[in-house]
C-alpha cells in the first residue's frame, strides 16, 4: 500500500510540536489503515465461513432482514441474549459455553463481531475518508479510497444493510459521492419511504438555524414582495437577489398592497406560482399525452429568457420541497427521473409520444433482420424549428439497425427524445433546484416518490379528512352544523374540494400520509373548525396560518352550503390582517 501523506498547503508541516519529523507523525495512521483493512478482511471471512445456502453475500443479507433465498420468512433478527450469541455465516443462534466449562458449539470468533465493531469502525472509515479526501481537490474522491470501498464492498453492504443510518452518522463518503452510493442504493431504498422522508430531512436540515421564520423576527429586506398581476417574473426577480441561506432556514412573503403575511401566505404563493411554472404563455412546459403531466418544452427557446425561467422554477420547487410546501403540478415520470440522475427508458417515451413508443416496443419485441427496414442510427427531429437529421452517435448515419443492435438504438432514441433534446432546459432547472436540495440526497428516492413529496396525494379522502379534523370555539363532532357541513363536501365536486382545502390552508395538496401530516405555521396542524355567531349573509372566513375555517352557526344545511360555495369561488384568494 502506498504511504499516504498530507498536502501541506504552503505551511511547513515537516515538524509537530515536538519537533517530530512528518515520516514518524504519519506513519502510525498508515498503521491504523492497515489495521482497519485487515479488521474487514477478518470479518468477510467470517461472514463467509460455514455458510449453508450459497458461496456468495445474499444469502446472508436475506436472513438479516428476515427472508431465505428461497422466499421463504425466518425469524427476524434480534440482539444476542444472555447465554446465547449469532453465528454470522449462518444467521443462527447458539448457545454459549456456560460458567462450569459446558460443551462450546462454535468458536468465539464466530460471535457478533459486525454488532460488536460496526459503529467503531464505521467512525474510523469515514476518518480514512477524510483523511483521503485532503489530498483530492473539491469534489472529487481519492482513487485510494474508492478502491478501499470496492474491495471491502460486501462488509460495508453488510453494515449498511444492519443499521441502514449509518450512511448518515459515518459513512459520509456516500452521501458525497454517487458513484460509491449507487453501490448501496438497493439496501437503502429497500427502506421504509417514511424512513428515508425522516432522514432526508433529517439531514437537509442539520447544521442550519431555526427554520420556521414565524419563530424569529422579520427583517423588512428579507420579505419576498411580490405583485399579484405578475406574480411569475416579480418573484423570478425577487428570488434571485435573496440570500440562499436565508431562504433555506425559511420563507416570508406578502403580496403588494396586502397586508397579510404568514405561512398561509407562503402556502398560497407556491400554489400559484405552480400554476404559472406551466403556464403555456412562458413556453416552459408542454402538456404531456395524458393530458394531466408535464414535460419540459424542447422549443421553449422562443422565450429569450426560458433558461433564466428554469432555473427559477427549480428554485421554486426545491424551496417548496425544503419547507415541505407542496406545489401544484404533476411532472412526467422521464422528468422526475431528471431530477434524480435516473436514466429513461423507452417507456418513458409514451408520455410524450404513445405511438412512437409503441415503435419502439415492436422493434424489441420482434425480429428485424429480414424485414427492410433499413433504420440507422440517426433520426430526423425538430432542431431549432428546422427538421434535420441528428445521429444517435458518431457515424450514426452510416450505421444499420440490427436485430444485434436494436436494444442500444431504442435506448439511444430515447434518450434523443427524452433528455438530449431538452438537455439545456434539464441543466437550469436543476441548477436552480440543487441550490437547496442535494443531489446526494434526492436520490434517497425513486421518481413515484418525489411525485408524492413535491406534489402530495392526487385526490381527498374525505373520510381521512373528517378523521383528522378538530373542533373548537363551541363546535363538536355530533352538532348539525358540522354534519350538515360534511354532508355539503361529499356532495360538493372534488374541484370544489380542493378549493376548500386551498381556502382554509392556502395549498390545494394534501402531503403524502394524509391529513395527519399537514403543516401549519409552526409544524403539523390539524384541520381545525371553529364556531362564529351567525348573522345573515355572514360567510365563511379562515386563518390559513393555523388552518382554522371559521364557520357561522348557520340555521340550514341549504344556507351553509351557499355561503361556503360563495366563500369558495369568490374569496379563494387575497388577505387581509382583519
Amino acid at each position: 500500500m502506498p504511504t499516504f501523506t498530507f498536502p501541506s498547503n504552503g505551511i511547513d508541516m515537516g515538524y509537530n510540536g515536538n519537533k517530530t519529523p512528518r515520516s514518524q507523525v504519519f506513519k502510525p495512521l498508515e498503521l491504523l489503515w492497515h489495521s482497519l483493512d485487515e479488521w474487514l478482511v477478518l470479518i468477510a471471512t467470517e461472514l463467509m465461513k460455514n455458510k449453508k445456502d450459497s458461496t456468495d453475500i445474499t444469502s446472508i443479507l436475506l436472513k438479516q432482514k428476515g427472508q431465505d433465498q428461497d422466499g421463504t420468512s425466518i425469524p427476524p433478527f434480534e440482539p444476542p441474549g444472555p447465554g446465547s450469541y449469532e453465528n454470522l455465516s449462518t444467521g443462527t443462534r447458539e448457545s454459549k459455553p456456560d460458567a462450569l466449562g459446558g460443551k462450546q458449539e462454535a468458536s468465539a470468533d464466530c460471535q457478533d463481531v459486525i454488532s460488536m465493531t460496526a459503529n467503531r469502525l464505521s467512525a474510523v472509515i469515514q476518518a480514512f475518508y477524510m483523511c483521503c479526501s485532503c489530498q483530492m481537490p473539491p469534489g472529487m474522491t481519492s482513487p485510494r479510497f474508492i478502491e478501499f470501498v470496492c474491495k471491502h464492498d460486501e462488509v460495508l453492504k453488510c453494515f449498511v444493510n444492519r443499521n441502514p443510518k449509518i450512511i448518515f452518522d459515518h459513512f459520509h463518503f456516500l452521501l458525497e459521492c454517487p458513484e460509491l452510493m449507487s453501490r448501496f442504493m438497493h439496501i437503502i431504498k429497500a427502506q421504509p419511504f417514511k424512513d428515508r422522508c425522516e432522514w432526508f430531512y433529517e439531514h437537509l436540515h442539520s447544521g442550519q438555524a431555526d427554520s420556521d421564520m414565524v419563530h424569529r423576527p422579520v427583517n423588512e429586506n428579507d420579505i419576498l414582495l411580490v405583485h399579484r398581476d405578475s406574480i411569475f417574473r416579480s418573484s423570478c426577480e425577487v428570488v434571485s437577489k435573496a440570500n440562499c441561506a436565508k431562504l433555506k432556514q425559511g420563507i416570508a412573503v406578502r403580496f403588494h398592497g396586502e397586508e397579510g403575511m404568514g405561512q398561509g401566505v407562503v402556502r398560497e404563493w407556491f400554489d400559484i406560482l405552480s400554476n404559472e411554472i406551466v403556464n403555456p404563455d412562458y413556453a416552459l412546459f408542454t402538456q404531456s399525452a395524458d393530458g394531466t403531466t408535464f414535460q419540459p418544452n424542447s422549443n421553449s427557446y422562443v422565450n429569450p429568457d426560458h433558461l433564466n425561467y428554469f432555473r427559477f422554477a427549480g428554485q421554486i420547487l426545491g424551496l417548496a420541497l425544503n419547507h415541505r410546501q407542496l406545489v401544484n403540478i404533476y411532472f412526467t415520470r422521464s422528468f422526475y427521473k431528471h431530477i434524480l440522475g435516473i436514466p429513461v427508458n423507452y417507456q418513458d417515451v409514451a408520455s410524450i409520444d404513445p405511438e412512437y413508443a409503441k415503435n419502439l416496443q415492436w422493434i424489441l419485441d420482434n425480429d428485424i433482420s429480414d424485414l427492410g427496414l433499413e433504420l440507422t442510427f440517426s433520426v430526423e427531429t425538430d432542431v431549432f424549428g428546422a427538421m434535420e437529421e441528428v445521429p444517435l452517435k458518431p457515424g450514426g448515419g452510416s450505421i444499420l439497425v440490427t436485430q444485434n443492435n436494436k436494444e442500444e438504438y431504442v435506448q439511444l432514441v430515447t434518450e434523443l427524445r427524452m433528455t438530449r433534446a431538452i438537455q439545456p432546459q434539464i441543466n437550469a432547472f436543476l441548477q436552480g433546484f440543487h441550490m437547496f436540495i442535494p443531489p446526494s440526497l434526492i436520490q434517497l428516492f425513486d421518481e413515484f416518490e418525489l411525485e408524492l413529496l413535491l406534489s402530495g396525494m392526487p385526490e381527498i379522502d374525505v373520510s381521512d379528512w373528517i378523521k383528522n379534523t378538530e373542533y373548537t370555539s363551541g363546535y363538536e363532532r355530533q352538532d348539525p352544523v358540522i354534519q350538515w357541513f360534511w354532508e355539503v363536501v361529499e356532495d360538493i365536486t372534488p374541484e370544489e374540494r380542493v378549493l376548500l382545502l386551498q381556502f382554509v390552508t392556502g395549498s390545494s395538496r394534501v402531503p403524502h400520509g394524509g391529513f395527519a401530516n399537514i403543516m401549519g405555521g409552526s409544524g403539523l396542524q390539524n384541520f381545525t373548525i371553529a364556531a362564529v355567531p351567525y348573522t345573515p349573509n355572514l360567510l365563511p372566513t379562515s386563518s390559513t396560518c393555523i388552518n382554522m375555517l371559521k364557520l357561522p352557526e348557520y340555521p340550514s344545511k341549504e344556507i351553509l352550503k351557499d355561503r361556503l360555495l360563495v366563500a369558495l369561488h369568490c374569496g379563494s384568494y387575497g388577505y387581509t390582517m382583519a
